[in-house]
């Protein structure tokens, strides 16, 4: 982008009537001839000129940095990336940040009608890793088949018209997944990613069910086309009634052997996939290569899950090679799918920076405590406050306070440490505010506890519910620092966006504190909490946190399993 700089005094051209003053010759000159004063003063003004000629040229080609007129901030970052290298981005000169994230993120967008998209790069930290060029290519493809396969396309009214006939009548020229819009907010988020994915790898078109909030929360991720899914979809209204007894349903086809008719064709142009926690051994065969080469077939797959699946996807050999090209550090899965896909409205962007800039931004450091209480009664519970207080002083996270003096003797500046604590109860918020109000730190630092909302139940339908709880999510994301609780999707939605490994507050067991209170996670990726253990092959049940390398156990649910990149 080329800036305009002002121009000095010394910078202006030179007027050619000035120029005329000095070297249009009088006729009484002409007679005598040029005299040897005339030719100097001609011999100066030859020189003034090269010498402005000169100044103009260094100017505009490295212009000083006083002389740069202020840009917005927001607009700072404008660059054009090449298609040959990832890494253009940010080798251009004075761009803070790169807002495309390295080809992550497309330019075909209006910025204003979803500033978060592009502005969020000056309050995250970096990308943990760069992605893929695969990754980047690939993505670049679903848009351009979003844009071919869309909502109101031909391809999809022509798709469309099969559905609406309940049968089968051979390939489509475009396939298609709808995601169903269920559970609470960080369950969707998840799931959400996860059918992308699915729908990256076999080539469909994710369209999401906007439920009652869903267009109220995100901005569309993708340029010219829409991914929600349009009102008048014949199946919306049988959406809720979908469960493993509906006779579309795959696992119950599976079992009732009822796919395919006697001449061994498929009897439906859709097939519902019920992959929530209850979901049973012919449910999870979705998992299974063979089951995969089958629902490839099928034009149209409803979705309804609370899961973070994408761990098992990393288990079907006939994605492994693709999944790899695509994500060569596989704790980035959820760290680059978040930061494509998920963008808060405007309104909800307001929300994060004004508390950020507000609370958060002038802090030497920030920590996010994140707290999720499964035990049943009313708060806030000591063995949980114990247990906070016992995690963040043992991992140097939260200085002790000093019980033995009133005030400290610093000084020099104090170091400033911001908390941004979230949880539906108010109680342990206030209780460790007041710890840190009256009495110092053993490190003189200045502690500040700050907390959004306290909503004191989860109320999953309701809007503004849902509208905080995703700005408070994205401000933990932007912590340096962070601390969750076990079994939270809330927690891993928060540091999967901020690239954060965070420390996972264990579970509490007959309502006393754990010792240790926490540990480290090993991975920065979700946990998938109701995986299957089966063999496909050998049809039996199996270990799959043991099968590959980079499939592990989670920390805080030992039967669930994440991606990591490497496992002590």
């Amino acid at each position: 982008m080329i800036k305009r700089f002002k121009k000095g005094p010394d910078d202006d051209p030179v007027k050619l009537s000035d120029l005329d003053s000095h070297v249009v010759l009088r006729d009484t000159d002409r007679k005598c001839g040029l005299s040897s004063m005339r030719l100097m003063g001609v011999f100066v003004v030859c020189l003034m000129l090269l010498s402005v000629l000169f100044s103009v040229s260094v100017v505009l080609r490295d212009p000083p940095s006083n002389g740069v007129s202020e840009v917005p901030e927001a607009r700072v970052f404008q660059v054009k990336a090449s298609e040959d290298s990832e890494d253009d981005a940010s080798q251009s000169v004075g761009l803070p940040k790169d807002k495309l994230l390295g080809g992550l993120l497309s330019a075909g967008f209006d910025e204003r009608s979803c500033l978060s998209r592009y502005q969020s790069v000056m309050y995250h930290k970096d990308l943990s890793d760069k992605p893929s060029l695969y990754l980047i290519s690939r993505l670049r493809k679903y848009e351009a088949l979003l844009k071919q396969c869309g909502p109101y396309t031909k391809s999809f009214n022509r798709t469309l018209e099969q559905l609406k006939s309940g049968h089968y009548n051979g390939p489509s020229d475009c396939n298609y997944v709808v995601w169903i819009s269920f559970s609470g907010l960080g369950n969707r988020i998840l799931t959400l990613a996860s059918a992308f994915l699915y729908a990256l790898l076999t080539d469909r078109v994710l369209l999401v069910d906007p439920g009652v909030d869903m267009a109220d929360l995100f901005c569309e991720p993708f340029p010219e086309a829409s991914w929600f899914l349009p009102p008048d979809f014949p199946l919306k209204n049988q959406f809720n009634d979908f469960n493993q007894e509906s006779p579309r349903c795959y696992g119950k086809m599976m079992k009732d052997n009822t796919i395919v008719n006697s001449t061994g064709s498929m009897v439906s142009s859709f097939v519902y996939l019920h992959l929530v926690h209850d979901y049973d051994d012919h449910d999870k065969l979705f998992f299974c290569d063979d089951d995969q080469s089958f629902l490839q077939k099928v034009p149209w797959l409803i979705m309804k899950t609370d899961n973070y699946f994408i761990p098992s996807l990393f288990l079907i050999p006939s994605f492994e090679q693709e999944l790899s090209n695509l994500f060569p550090k596989k704790e980035t899965v959820f760290h680059f799918l978040g930061r494509y896909l998920f963008h808060p409205t405007n309104k909800i962007w307001g929300l994060v920076i004004r508390y950020y800039h507000a609370y958060l931004a002038k802090a030497d450091e920030r920590l996010g405590i994140q707290i999720r209480v499964f035990d049943t009664g009313t708060g806030p519970f000591q063995h949980v406050l114990d247990q906070i207080l016992a995690c963040t002083w043992k991992e140097n996270l939260l200085p002790d306070i000093n019980r033995q003096q009133d005030i400290t003797n610093s000084s020099g500046k104090q170091k400033s440490k911001a908390v941004l604590m979230t949880s539906l109860s108010s109680g342990y918020f206030e209780k460790i505010r007041d710890m840190y109000w009256e009495h110092p730190t053993v490190t003189e630092e200045v502690v500040s506890i700050y907390q959004p909302s306290h909503e004191e139940y989860q109320q999953t339908e309701k809007q503004m519910h849902n509208q905080k709880a995703w700005a408070e999510i994205y401000l933990l994301s932007l912590t340096d620092v962070l601390v969750t609780s076990s079994w939270s999707t809330f927690g891993y939605v928060a540091q999967g966006l901020g690239g954060l490994k965070p420390w996972i507050l264990y579970k509490p067991e007959n309502q006393t504190a754990p010792d240790p209170p926490c540990h480290r996670a090993m991975s920065m990726e979700p946990c998938f909490h109701a995986p299957p253990f089966y063999d496909c092959k050998a049809k039996r049940g199996i270990d799959t946190g043991a099968v590959v390398p980079h499939v592990r156990h989670c920390e805080d649910m030992s039967w669930g399993l994440k991606l990591v990149d490497s496992f002590e």
